[in-house]
């Protein structure tokens, strides 16, 4: 039975590390240079200079938060591994899942106070400019936070079992894929080759459809969203992913050898 006493002690173990992490910080720095200097960019532009701005300061806080969720997550398990202390936490009254989650609650929990910091330079350069915030806002903030939090689950199933590089190159992948599911749903509707087709609806259901979390460009946009279909079924949706991706994880890191 898995122990949530167990899961935060070494969640709380993770932020520590993440917390010394240089890399953590180097890209935090640049997310928050990127929002701020969101300002002076769109001010070369004559029109729409509100809409782009808050689209900088959107696309800048998605970027480098995605970067720093691959970054830091494909080193989840390889970090302890590698430094052999790994032996020593699961010689302990600690299963293998447990440690699983505990890394994973712990990674995502930093990534949310990356997120809230983000937020808050978001408003802070939308109010300095008197651009107009409003829920809308705040609801692509958070919907950002679970897209990351779907990212670190991706990033924490390869870690699982390969390398840092593999992990990397197989998590941004996933990444990449995930914002074109919606293009190969179009393309299995459209295509009339029954092997094409096939293949696109299977990876249409294997991949995260991540288009669903980026409410970025609608709100700064000002246009309406539908709390019920855009923000609570993407919140579910993103749950559930979760859950399944680190239900897979954690199989695989049951049966990994460590010798």
């Amino acid at each position: 039975m898995i122990s949530p006493g167990r899961v935060a002690a070494v969640a709380g173990n993770t932020i520590r590390e993440a917390i010394r992490n240089k890399v953590l910080y180097t890209l935090a720095a640049f997310a928050l240079v990127m929002i701020g200097s969101s300002i002076i960019l769109s001010n070369l532009s004559y029109v729409e200079q509100g809409r782009i701005l808050q689209d900088l300061a959107f696309g800048s806080a998605r970027l480098f938060g995605v970067v720093i969720a691959i970054a830091v997550g494909i080193t989840l398990i390889y970090k302890e591994v590698e430094r052999r202390t790994i032996y020593t936490i699961l010689a302990k009254p600690v299963s293998r899942t447990e440690f699983l989650l505990g890394k994973y609650v712990g990674l995502v929990a930093t990534l949310w106070m990356m997120v809230v910091a983000m937020g808050v330079a978001f408003f802070g350069v939308s109010l300095v400019d008197e651009r107009p915030v409003g829920w809308a806002h705040a609801a692509a903030i958070g919907l950002l936070g679970v897209e990351l939090a779907v990212v670190v689950a991706v990033a924490t199933l390869f870690s699982a079992f390969t390398t840092p590089m593999l992990a990397a190159l197989f998590t941004t992948g996933i990444w990449v894929a995930g914002n074109l599911t919606r293009d190969l749903a179009e393309l299995a509707r459209q295509t009339n080759v029954s092997e094409i087709m096939g293949v696109a609806r299977a990876l249409f259901h294997v991949l995260p459809d991540l288009a669903l979390f980026n409410l970025g460009l609608k709100a700064s946009h000002g246009l309406a969203i539908d709390p019920s279909t855009e923000v609570w079924i993407p919140l579910a949706y993103g749950v559930a992913y979760v859950a399944a991706t680190l239900c897979l994880a954690s199989v695989i890191f049951q049966r990994r050898d460590f010798r």
